[in-house]
């Protein structure tokens, strides 16, 4: 769960829609460029946190899909 600046969490679908709202607002060129650096800087911290919690799913799903070489499941307490 991706966080914004105030740290409450925020849904990594939220985090995509508020993404897709930012890019469109700088493509759309017709802003200051203060505000544009504003918007990009925005993305960028909501990017880097929304890879983290992809990166965070992908471990926990490779954790779950893991087998031993007999093919028996590994099994292990995972964190919450």
């Amino acid at each position: 769960m991706t966080t914004p600046g105030d740290g409450a969490p925020v849904a990594f679908e939220d985090s995509v829609r508020r993404l897709a709202a930012i890019v469109e607002q700088i493509e759309r060129g017709d802003l200051p460029l203060d505000k544009t650096i504003e918007l990009f800087e925005e993305g960028m911290r909501i990017a880097r946190q929304a890879r983290s919690d992809l990166d965070k799913a992908e471990k926990r799903v490779e954790e779950l899909l893991a087998v031993e070489a007999d093919g028996t499941p590994v099994t292990r307490d995972l964190p919450p």
